[in-house]
């Protein structure tokens, strides 16, 4: 079964290919830049990121979206440790701020899916960076689409992260499944997604990455 998209589906082998394709490995200016506004295509969205920048400074971040390389590919997603202060029990990407030490986004995701799942980076084909999604928390987040070959064991950091589990790839790839909710910041109206999977409630920064996902590799 192909993924289904705006362009009726596609196959797995074509996403893989569109992604090396379409993707590169250059920093954009936006995660380190607070005059670059990430753009998120709302209108309400984008002025709360304004505000943000504004009033606090920028916290760049990494994630990785792991796509696992089944016959039915499927994209690993953790569930964050219940007792964490901030985004307690939501349904997320590994991965974390960028320390000093990192060498690259790319190097801060590998490592913080080490850290949170024991996701040994032998097993990680990186492709490339999607572009800057801004939050509501000053985070500036960069996410990297890798290709994981399975055969992979987890170990869960359970000071981090409660659970990691897979979703089929065909399933987040159908925008029939991107539901689309607003909510209010200082008078103004702000989109963001949902995209519930069984007992799952993806949505946030989450399930706004994987609209990115979806908009850069399976639309024309």
């Amino acid at each position: 079964m192909g993924i289904e998209s705006a362009l009726g589906s596609i196959s797995s082998a074509d996403f893989f290919d569109r992604a090396l394709r379409r993707l590169r490995f250059d920093v954009p200016p936006a995660l380190t830049d607070a005059s670059v506004i990430p753009a998120s295509g709302d209108h309400g969205t984008d002025r709360m990121l304004r505000l943000i920048a504004q009033e606090q400074p920028i916290r760049p971040a990494a994630v990785l979206i792991p796509v696992i390389e089944h016959a039915e590919p499927t994209v690993l997603l953790t569930m964050r440790a219940a007792h964490l202060n901030d985004h307690a029990g939501q349904i997320a990407f590994p991965g974390g701020k960028i320390d000093a030490t990192d060498n690259s986004p790319l190097d801060a995701a590998l490592r913080e899916a080490e850290e949170e799942i024991g996701l040994d980076r032998s097993y990680v084909e990186p492709i490339g960076y999607l572009d800057v999604y801004g939050t509501g928390f000053g985070f500036r987040i960069l996410p990297t689409v890798a290709r994981v070959r399975p055969g992979f064991e987890l170990t869960i950091n359970k000071s981090e992260v409660d659970d990691a589990f897979e979703v089929p790839l065909s399933f987040l790839m159908n925008p029939g499944n991107h539901q689309l909710h607003s909510k209010e910041f200082r008078g103004a109206q702000r989109s963001y997604y949902a995209m519930p999977f069984a007992e799952r409630y993806i949505w946030g920064a989450t399930a706004g990455i994987l609209r990115v996902l979806y908009e850069r590799i399976c639309l024309p």
